[in-house]
Order: structure tokens, then C-alpha cells, then sequence
């Protein structure tokens, strides 16, 4: 009971190997049918499927180390080499730089995420949990009377944690972005 019980628990590990191999999956399909469409329609469903898969919830991923992250990156330059027409032997940086696809990386992807999150907590235009987690400066009654908790102030508190797991929860790894 134990055995089974291990092996239905998930790692974030576990989730990125299975959107690397979904995509890879799709990815092969998108390559058998590329000659039969044209360019811009590859762009777009690479843009649909992939990229779509690669940016959904991508904000857990903040704070992990690289080598959790590097297969989505490597789905990422597979995905441009295909839009671009390019074989898998050209250098991965000249793809991802690319004026014509305008991709960020992915762990840029998943910082702009997570100062999108909080930009629209700060002008309240998110959730209402999102909103609940993150705390202004101005809004802490021993702060309130300082210059840095004027009432245009971005700033958020930055709840103390004791773990680095803890170090990334959106409250905590959200303001420092």
C-alpha cells in the first residue's frame, strides 16, 4: 500500500518531464505535416500548442533550479527550429534570439509571469486570492507613517520563511521578482 501510495505522489520534476514529453509528442506530428501548410500557419500552431503548454502555470516554476527547467528549454529551441526551418545541429542562442519569433526564454518567460501576477494584484485587477497573498508596505500599520508607504508605492512586505520551499510561494518570491 505504501509503494502505491509513493507512486502517485507528484514532484514538480515529474510535471515538467510530462509537458516536455507532450510536447515533443505534438512537435513530431506539427513536423510531419509542416510541408503540406504554410509558414505562418506552422507559427501559429507551435505558438497554440507548445508555447501554449510551456507558459500554462509556468509561475510554480519559480525559484526551481535550472536543470528542472532546462527540458522545457530544450522543447522551446526544438519548437523554433521547426517554425524556422532550421536543423537540429544549428546553435540553439541564434533561435531563441530570433527577431522573427519575439520568444523569451523560459525562465524569463517565468519572471515576466510573475511580475504580470503582480502588477495586476497591485492595480487589483486579479483574483482576490492572488490580491490576499501579497501585502502593500503601506497597508502595515507599523509602516504606515513612512515616507516609503506613500500611497504610490509599489512596494510589498516580504513575509520572513524558514524553509526554500517556503522561499517559493508567491508571497514571498512575487515581490522580490
Amino acid at each position: 500500500m505504501l509503494v502505491l501510495l509513493l507512486y502517485f505522489v507528484l514532484s514538480i520534476k515529474q510535471q515538467v518531464n510530462s509537458v516536455e514529453s507532450t510536447c515533443f509528442y505534438h512537435l513530431r506530428r506539427l513536423k510531419q505535416i509542416k510541408r503540406y501548410i504554410i509558414t505562418d500557419a506552422v507559427k501559429h500552431l507551435v505558438a497554440a500548442v507548445i508555447i501554449g503548454r510551456l507558459d500554462y502555470c509556468n509561475s510554480v516554476l519559480a525559484g526551481l533550479q535550472w536543470s528542472t527547467i532546462a527540458p522545457l528549454q530544450r522543447v522551446q529551441n526544438a519548437a523554433a527550429r521547426l517554425v524556422l526551418g532550421l536543423s537540429p545541429c544549428d546553435y540553439d542562442s541564434s533561435v531563441r534570439h530570433s527577431f522573427e519569433l519575439h520568444w523569451l526564454p523560459i525562465h524569463y518567460r517565468i519572471q515576466f509571469k510573475l511580475a504580470l501576477l503582480m502588477y495586476m494584484a497591485h492595480i487589483g485587477q486579479s483574483a482576490a486570492y492572488i490580491i490576499d497573498a501579497v501585502t502593500p508596505v503601506n497597508q502595515e500599520p507599523s509602516r504606515n507613517r513612512l515616507r516609503s508607504a506613500a500611497t504610490t508605492c509599489t512596494d510589498f512586505t516580504i513575509p520572513r520563511t524558514r524553509t526554500k520551499l517556503g522561499e517559493r510561494a508567491f508571497s514571498v518570491y512575487g515581490p522580490t521578482t
